[in-house]
């Protein structure tokens, strides 16, 4: 699991000291909370929003122990850690996989690889006029859909094959940071049964979990490249062009904002919704965080944004209680407000 320990060391690096190793757990597992949310972007670690989603408590803990153990990180207090340089060292040697886009790509990874996967199925069968095998994709929607991509496309049956086959090999040959067989070897077509997760793991020699996180990157990688690309992949482009759409509001958080663009305050929606103010609060930080145009001016007048900012930057720190001191007269609602709204900017 060399892979996921290296996505772990780079969210303490990135993180800082400044949250408890437990925010990367909530990160890995794809949790829609405010906070994790407002972390993602903070910290620039959004990429890895929901790339391991069956990771447990337990097993998190034990990995923790173990780059303890081994001085990759020391413990600053109860729960938090600091990159050691032999931390920063074993990065260096193992790399994260490079196409990895957690919080663009989260919600559409499993729906894209069923489309493909029975895509692929369907129409290798088509070239070989065979009709009669078992879907490898079992819900209904998935079928529904692959019926009307074949009804939509002006390719014919007897062409389709080809050219599946060389979208496929435009996408994914020669490109740095995919390996193509941790894909290739899961397609199921003509006669032909795809492997599974853990028999294609075995056969490439890989830990389960960095598998996973593999098969994730060539996933995401190739959402992006079709994405962008549609005219290159005719075929290739039904799989994404319907649910090419990053993570928006939590349903809570978009109940809030739909009161606010109504013209309530933050005390009356809280009354509203029989909420506490700090949670309404906490939808306000991610409405900062999510909504381009979304004015924070009034609640943190443009010179306490500034000097918010400035603070931030010079301490090179996130933390709230630290601006807080250096500053005084902000609420730490405004500086969460004002780093939601701008502060990624001064990391990247």
């Amino acid at each position: 699991m060399q892979k996921l320990v290296s996505i772990i060391l780079d969210c303490i690096k990135n993180i800082n000291n400044e949250r408890t190793i437990y925010s990367i757990l909530h990160l890995l597992n794809g949790k829609k909370s405010s906070q994790t949310i407002q972390d993602a972007h903070l910290f620039s670690i959004k990429k890895y929003f929901g790339v391991y989603e069956s990771l447990t408590r337990d097993s998190f803990e034990r990995i923790i122990d173990e780059i303890a153990n081994n001085q990759w990180i020391k413990p600053i207090e109860e729960q938090r850690y600091l990159l050691t340089p032999s931390g920063e060292s074993y990065c260096k040697k193992n790399p994260v996989p490079p196409h990895l886009n957690g919080w663009k790509y989260y919600s559409m990874t499993k729906l894209f690889w069923e489309r493909l996967s029975l895509f692929i199925q369907v129409t290798s069968n088509l070239v070989y006029k065979e009709t009669k095998y078992i879907p490898i994709q079992k819900n209904k929607d998935i079928h529904t859909w692959v019926k009307a991509c074949l009804v939509g496309t002006n390719i014919s049956r007897q062409e389709i094959g080809n050219q599946i086959f060389h979208e496929l090999l435009e996408c994914l040959d020669q490109v740095d940071g995919i390996q193509p067989p941790v894909l290739v070897f899961r397609l199921t077509g003509y006669q032909q049964i795809g492997l599974t997760a853990e028999q294609t793991a075995n056969k490439l020699k890989m830990d389960m979990i960095d598998y996973q996180l593999e098969f994730n990157n060539i996933l995401h990688y190739m959402i992006k490249k079709i994405s962008e690309n549609e005219k290159n992949f005719p075929l290739l482009s039904f799989a994404v062009y319907d649910i090419k759409k990053a993570n928006d509001l939590t349903n809570s958080t978009k109940k809030t904002w739909n009161l606010y663009r109504r013209g309530y305050s933050i005390n009356r929606i809280a009354k509203e919704r029989k909420l506490k103010v700090s949670t309404i609060e906490d939808h306000f930080v991610e409405i900062a965080l999510n909504v381009k145009n979304f004015s924070i001016d009034e609640y943190v007048d443009k010179s306490q944004q500034e000097k918010i900012l400035e603070v931030a930057r010079q301490e090179q720190t996130r933390q709230l209680k630290q601006i807080k001191e250096m500053l005084g007269s902000v609420t730490y609602f405004q500086i969460r407000l004002v780093l939601a709204k701008y502060g990624e900017r001064q990391w990247n």
